[in-house]
């Protein structure tokens, strides 16, 4: 069979400046058999197994188009090859029974038809094509790419091609190298549209509102934020320990739980006040400072029983327009679950990957307070701790013993109740993120802080 039945879509080479994107550069007309049948007998052929195999299949491009020469009348069936001669017998038959005539159609291909991978291949120098770098994440409007150094040179044409060819995206911005040492968020360029960095990213149902060049978000932890909120119960205490504008924090508040959620970033701390819900208490201090003053706070001011969950807006909207209906007064409903005030913490969050390991020693003593009284008589079972964490091991086994000696020496005691070692997703090709969950020793909580 002829070579002429696969099309070449692919985009013409570029002979524009590379300072800039020539957009005009990128045409290319095709030229395709077009079968022209009456509107009526579209689908005979678009069902028919003699063409199944030679039916356009281009992607945007539709199989059937109005004829140029009469719009009103006949439909064109587009087939993907230019050259009767393609056609095998069985097919040719088909269509001289049930066309009206074979004829030639053209199409004309532009910038807007071809993908931003595609046209950064044919953009970019040879040498620089592999590994392309068209892959971003999404946070609200905001595009993210971490370019190397050899892609610098077109960064601005890379984020044009990305504002270009994805409608959500109004800001394109590239990480830089550098870290705010003291708050762990990425430093950023823009490199298209516009400088609003403002964003209302929406995760896990919830909204949050938060400046990104200000504050640490990354959009890839979504499904970690979705693990860890489904171990946790509605009438749980959680405190959230490096809580950022509250992925972890405010998901937890929307299924019931009381959150203590803290954050060493004051701009974290602003934007996380805007998106709280209900039981969300927000501070913004020293981790270790946190951590050894969670578990008093709650006792000393407990959050309110657990009552249930709230009825949505719909829903309520809906019971009222009932009641009026059957001409009674709406009545807002009131749980009938009951239980007592919430005292202690069931879970803390650590995900500071980086440095979160080296703040365990501030669990020592937590449950005996300036006094030395004993605050663990509520405690009949001890909060999880869930630490996120980096390690170089590639082999699973290896990255446990890692992990496990490096808390424990923080600690200072083993860990034995509820141990489990979970795998978030590799960040290098030299480097995992882990998240270890285990229940916090008593001998721990009791003893004298260090």
């Amino acid at each position: 069979m002829s070579r002429h039945i696969f099309l070449d879509a692919t985009p013409p080479p570029y002979t524009g400046s590379r300072d800039v994107l020539d957009k005009t550069a990128f045409r290319k007309t095709l030229s395709v058999l077009a079968a022209r049948v009456p509107p009526a007998r579209t689908r005979v052929l678009l069902k028919a197994e003699p063409l199944k195999k030679f039916l356009m299949d281009l992607p945007k491009i539709r199989t059937v188009v109005p004829d140029p020469s009469n719009p009103q009348g006949d439909r064109l069936v587009l087939l993907r090859m230019s050259d009767k001669a393609d056609l095998p017998p069985e097919a040719k038959e088909f269509l001289d029974n049930e066309s009206t005539g074979l004829v030639n159609y053209t199409m004309e291909l532009d910038y807007n038809y071809w993908n931003a991978d595609e046209i950064l291949q044919a953009f970019l120098p040879e040498e620089l094509r592999e590994g392309a770098p068209t892959g971003f994440a999404m946070t609200g409007h905001i595009a993210h790419v971490n370019l190397n150094d050899e892609y610098l040179p077109y960064k601005h044409i890379i984020g044009q091609l990305i504002l270009d060819k994805n409608s959500r995206t109004r800001t394109v911005v590239n990480k830089l190298n550098t870290i705010d040492n003291q708050f762990r968020f990425f430093k950023m360029e823009l490199i298209a549209g516009e400088p609003d960095y403002i964003v209302e990213h929406h995760e896990s149902e919830c909204r949050f509102t938060f400046d990104f060049t200000q504050v640490y978000w990354n959009s890839r932890l979504h499904t970690e934020h979705d693990r860890l909120v489904q171990l946790f119960k509605a009438e749980d205490v959680v405190a959230d320990v490096f809580a950022g504008v509250g992925p972890f924090s405010i998901p937890a508040a929307k299924k019931g739980c009381a959150v203590l959620a803290n954050d060493l970033n004051p701009s974290s701390a602003k934007y996380m006040i805007k998106n709280v819900a209900d039981l969300v208490r927000v501070s913004c201090e020293d981790g270790r400072e946190f951590i050894r003053k969670a578990a008093e706070r709650v006792l000393r001011d407990p959050f309110p029983p657990y009552t249930g969950p709230k009825p949505s807006r719909m829903q309520e909207e809906r019971e009222r327009r009932q009641a009026l209906k059957e001409g009674r007064v709406p009545i807002p409903k009131v749980s009938n679950a009951s239980g007592d005030a919430r005292k202690a913490i069931s879970h803390f969050v650590m995900n500071l990957p980086d440095s979160a390991i080296t703040f365990l020693d501030a669990f020592r003593g937590i449950l005996v307070d300036d006094g030395d009284r004993n605050l663990c008589g509520i405690y009949n079972t001890m909060p999880m701790i869930h630490c996120h964490c980096f390690t170089r091991e590639l082999e699973p086994d290896k990255a446990e013993i890692d992990i496990r000696t490096r808390v424990e020496e923080k600690l200072g005691h083993a860990i034995n109740e509820d141990v489990l070692l979970h795998l978030v997703r590799s960040v290098a090709p030299n480097k995992e993120m882990y998240c270890i969950s285990f229940r916090l020793p008593r001998e721990v909580a009791l003893c004298k802080p260090v």
